[in-house]
């Protein structure tokens, strides 16, 4: 490897897809040097749960035969993707849910995601690691255990999409996928040092089967990690738009990737440390206020809101876990009454904070989840009010940076995360990585929308992200590569 020359895997998404297209990249030497990577640095990280290696190879090899034959390619043609191992299925390949009871299970069938992004060219190299049925925000589990950030090994990847980011952040994937109920895909980007996004709600269809509203009642949204905005944003252009299969798909129209070069000159940003009840700590609350200016250096309005709920931590915290616990209640029923599985009765190899969510969902009652509707409205209101007079406000990603690697907040300690309020009103919101704090943890800060305006919070990162890449030392900044 020459010393002038970075390797494939630290090329952004965009450009390896641009760079095999053009037949300056093999897709075979692509996959293996993602491969070699993974083999070489996955036993510390413990990204992946399962990689299908003979696949991948395969599908490069088809891929490089489809160039050869100047066949018309997609847009992620020879691109090295993982996938989560929940929703995301791929037929025939092992998904099991973060379970230790699932390890021999093998998808029925592949998911909408999983087609569209293969379709467009992808190649799966894997599936990623996440906690059982992604019930919280840090990944461990009984089956393959904790997942490390590439930033810090010490610590953990977060949660529930850890493993994704984990493996675009240690280049061993160039995208990922995601899903997130409560901040499952931005609170692990943050801890990885990487961009992931929520898209507006229902923007990338969820063909979940045989419950196609299970994602309804509270809501979660399907998304991409990746190692620049521009690199999300190709993704979502894969993968957005509705589907016949998801009756919470909605026509919106976004151009995902024409959004990551439009100015922000003008953009009025409102500001909000801790959304009037989070308590964050000052190492994290430095490291995002010393990335304001960067707004204002690109051409933006910066301007310190309250977000006037009215609510205490205590309403907004049980609002948000009647219909989450509630949810994967219903989850962990349906996993019984479709699987013959019953996870409660095997608690030797389940996680003891999924047996305690599932004890907790046990207690509310119907008009619990009915009443929640009233703290989760006063939330919405008060983000609307900020976003009809700023085009985003922007916030902390996590309270706090450095969770241990074994470390367990369990499912119901929401005040550690300022991203789950935002799976309560529907808006797009993205964590975007600008800096580490003194102990060298990584530190995410949230770009939330308005609804349907995933342009804008694509935009507003991209234009941030700019300005920080003079700090990132994963980005390729030059034409120069090793083949």
């Amino acid at each position: 490897m020459s010393d002038h020359h970075p390797p494939v895997w630290k090329l952004p998404a965009t450009r390896l897809a641009d760079r095999i297209r053009a037949g300056v990249l093999s897709p075979i030497k692509v996959v293996d040097a993602y491969l070699d990577r993974i083999a070489a640095e996955d036993d510390s990280l413990n990204a992946y749960v399962t990689v299908i290696e003979e696949s991948a190879r395969e599908a490069a090899r088809e891929a490089e035969a489809a160039l050869d034959r100047d066949d018309d390619v997609g847009p992620l043609h020879g691109v090295p993707i993982a996938l989560k191992d929940l929703r995301a299925m791929k037929e025939g390949v092992r998904h099991t849910f973060g379970s230790r009871l699932f390890a021999d299970f093998e998808a029925p069938r592949t998911s909408l995601l999983v087609d569209r992004l293969e379709a467009a060219g992808a190649i799966v190299l894997g599936k990623t690691n996440t906690p059982e049925l992604g019930h919280k925000g840090l990944t461990q589990n009984e089956l393959v255990g904790a997942t490390a950030s590439p930033v810090d090994r010490s610590c953990n990847a977060g949660g529930s999409s850890g493993g994704s980011a984990a493996a675009v952040g240690g280049g061993l994937a160039a995208l990922a996928t995601g899903s997130d109920a409560g901040g499952s895909i931005r609170i692990p980007a943050a801890c990885c040092g990487v961009f992931g996004m929520k898209p507006s709600y229902g923007l990338v269809p969820i063909d979940s089967r045989p419950n196609a509203f299970g994602t309804k009642r509270h809501h979660t949204a399907l998304g991409p990690l990746g190692r620049t905005v521009a690199d999300a944003a190709l993704m979502l252009d894969v993968v957005a738009g509705p589907h016949p299969s998801d009756p919470g798909s909605v026509p919106v129209d976004i151009e995902f990737q024409d959004a990551v070069d439009r100015p922000i000159d003008q953009v009025a940003i409102a500001y909000s440390p801790d959304l009037g009840v989070f308590e964050v700590d000052p190492a994290v609350q430095r490291v995002v206020e010393d990335a304001l200016p960067g707004f204002e250096a690109a051409g933006a309005t910066v301007e310190e809101v309250s977000v006037d709920h009215g609510c205490s931590m205590a309403e907004l915290s049980d609002a948000v876990g009647a219909t989450f616990t509630t949810a994967m209640l219903g989850t962990v029923e349906q996993v019984h009454e479709t699987m013959g599985v019953d996870l409660a009765a095997h608690p030797d190899d389940v996680s003891n904070s999924l047996l305690a969510l599932i004890e907790v969902g046990q207690e509310y009652e119907t008009t619990d989840v009915e009443l929640s509707g009233i703290v989760r409205t006063r939330l919405f209101d008060a983000v609307q009010s900020v976003l009809a007079t700023h085009e985003v406000l922007v916030t902390p990603t996590i309270a706090r940076s450095g969770f241990d690697l074994h470390e367990d907040l369990g499912p119901m300690e929401w005040d550690a995360m300022l991203t789950w309020p935002f799976n309560i009103t529907g808006h797009p919101a993205a964590s975007v990585p600008v800096g580490t704090t003194e102990a060298g943890h990584p530190v995410g800060l949230q770009v939330v929308g308005r609804r349907y305006a995933d342009e804008t919070v694509l935009a507003v990162s991209a234009a941030l992200e700019a300005v920080e890449a003079d700090h990132r030392t994963d980005t390729v900044k030059h034409e120069e590569i090793d083949e």
